[in-house]
């Protein structure tokens, strides 16, 4: 029997903690019930988490990939890139005909202007990396 004696709270858990957990669950002879009561958790969230796995909600984030990086001289399109950089009065910057090129290991390649937003460009990358 527990008694509580102050206010009960909700705990966090972390990616890394829920993780472990639901990796018990799929070891042989392991049972929800019994990992649950272990951690003190409801049968019912442990479910839950372990959907979230199978779905691909609940994963730890890839770490961190450095890419080599060629910077080159000339343009690939033959037309001249300027740039001009922000005076002290002035809050923005005037590109003109700048584009970043990026190749992936598997070989496609992105090319984008300096119109495309950060969003945007994120979307795209994240699809590619599917």
């Amino acid at each position: 029997m527990e008694i509580i004696t102050g206010v009960e709270r909700r705990r966090r858990w972390s990616l890394e903690e829920k993780l472990r957990i639901v990796a018990e669950t799929e070891q042989p002879g392991s049972g929800i019930a019994e990992i649950a009561r272990r951690y003190e958790i409801s049968r019912g969230l442990l479910w839950n988490w372990r959907s979230q796995v199978r779905r691909g909600a609940l994963r730890p984030d890839p770490p961190p990939v450095f890419l080599p990086v060629q910077t080159i001289s000339e343009p690939a399109n033959g037309h001249d890139t300027k740039y001009t950089a922000p005076s002290a009065g002035s809050g923005a910057e005037q590109v003109t005909g700048s584009k970043i090129e990026i190749t992936l290991p598997d070989g496609t390649s992105v090319k984008v202007g300096h119109d495309v937003g950060l969003t945007m460009l994120r979307r795209v990358m994240t699809v590619l990396r599917r």
